[in-house]
Order: structure tokens, then C-alpha cells, then sequence
């Protein structure tokens, strides 16, 4: 093993650079959803593997795009310095192209349900960026804490839909005004989806330019207004 830190572009690099070696398919999806090894050089780091291939048809969303929907979680969560989705290439596997997504170690049973109240706080994050990447499947068990007790949100594939559908079971600042600290961030990365930037050229490789567009509505949207929204008419929380 090596003496190296392990920094977020080390992990980058063995995850698109490195051999895949398959362990087996997680029961609990409704995607194909494998458990790898990542080899590169001398490390060996564990990944969640969503191959293309793997994923269920759905009405609303264009078929083969959630490995890439991951990813670009990924891209904005970095872009606004947030660094609470694990990281994420998309890259060819042993079943195809798809996502994988570094596996962090987290406590299973320490999931939104079970946080304390003095726990939340870093929930403001999260709600935020699903306000932001309209994330259509936000449930209790994709938000996780580790042992260091910081939290980690995944399975972002049904997300950045041109369409409002957020559906979510993180209510908990309907109607709060958003942290200053959260605004900052928010127009920064607004300033940086504005072409030609590097940011709006990697999301063109990974969602639509209606999506696109719709983003920067969302973020708009949300320093006009300042506050978390409350629930509107529709379904509001994820099957």
C-alpha cells in the first residue's frame, strides 16, 4: 500500500486509469449495481459500478443516461466545493460503459433517518444541491455518515431533468431563508456555468443543453429567492 495521501485526484485516476475487478451485484437496486476493486499502481480502492447496460427503461428520463447523470452529481457537488458526493468517472467496464463512484466507508445504520437533530446541519448542503440538480429520488438511505461523522449524499442518476421534479424526503428547511455561506457558493458556480468555461463543456459531455439551461434557471431561481422551497403541488417525495 502506499505512503502517498490519498487526495480526490488520486482517486480520480485509479478509478478511470485503473483495472477493474468485479466482486458481485448489490441485491437492493433497481439498477445493475456492482461492488469492484479499482487496481492502479500500487492501490486498490473499492467502487460502486453502474454499467449502462444495467439501467431499468424509465418513462421520463432518456434511456443509457443515469451512469452519466452520477457523474455530473459529481461535476457541480466539486464545482461548488461542497465534497459531499464520492468521486465519480464515467469510464468503459467489465459490462460496458457506465459510472463508478469511489465506495466510502460508511456506518449502514447511520443513515437521514437516524440523525440526531444536532446532526443536520450539514443537510442545508444537501437540500440545496438537490433544489439545484432537481434530484427526482432523494430518500432517507442515500445520505450517509462515515465513521468521522461527516455526511455523504449518492445514487444521483435521476437527476438535472429540464422539468421540475424534485422529490425528495429532506423537508426539514421548507420556507428557512438559505445560509450566506450557501449563496456564495451558489454564485460562484453560476458565473462558472457560463460558456465558454470548462465547467459548461464537461456538462455538455454528460447532460443535455435543455438541462443545462435549466440549471442555471434553478440557480437563478434560487438566489432570487433566497429561501428553501416548500412542498408545492404533485408528488413531492420519491417512491
Amino acid at each position: 500500500m502506499t505512503s502517498q495521501p490519498l487526495t480526490a485526484s488520486r482517486v480520480l485516476e485509479v478509478l478511470s486509469q485503473g483495472k477493474m475487478e468485479m466482486q458481485g451485484l448489490l441485491p437492493s437496486g433497481s439498477n445493475y449495481t456492482f461492488l469492484v476493486y479499482m487496481l492502479h499502481e500500487d492501490l486498490r480502492l473499492p467502487a460502486i459500478y453502474k454499467p449502462r447496460r444495467g439501467e431499468r427503461p424509465l418513462w421520463d428520463f432518456p434511456d443509457g443516461t443515469l451512469y452519466k447523470r452520477e457523474t455530473a452529481a459529481y461535476v457541480v457537488c466539486e464545482a461548488l466545493g461542497w465534497g459531499f458526493v464520492p468521486p465519480t468517472v464515467c469510464r468503459d467496464g467489465v459490462e460496458g460503459p457506465g459510472s463508478v463512484q469511489f465506495y466510502v466507508d460508511v456506518e449502514l445504520e447511520a443513515h437521514y433517518f437516524n440523525l440526531a437533530e444536532d446532526q443536520k446541519e450539514p443537510l442545508r448542503r444537501i437540500v440545496a444541491f438537490d433544489i439545484l440538480v432537481n434530484n427526482a429520488d432523494r430518500k432517507g438511505g442515500h445520505v450517509l455518515r462515515d465513521s468521522r461523522g461527516e455526511l455523504w449524499a449518492i445514487d444521483h442518476g435521476l437527476c438535472f431533468h429540464a422539468d421540475p421534479k424534485l422529490r425528495t424526503v429532506i423537508w426539514d428547511f421548507a420556507g428557512q431563508p438559505v445560509a450566506d455561506e450557501i449563496l456564495n457558493a451558489l454564485r460562484k458556480f453560476r458565473a462558472m456555468l457560463n460558456p465558454p468555461s470548462d465547467l459548461a463543456g464537461l456538462l455538455c459531455q454528460l447532460i443535455d443543453e435543455d438541462e443545462i439551461a435549466a440549471l442555471r434557471r434553478r440557480a437563478d431561481r434560487l438566489l432570487k429567492q433566497k429561501c428553501y422551497p416548500e412542498q408545492g403541488p404533485g408528488r413531492n417525495y420519491p417512491w
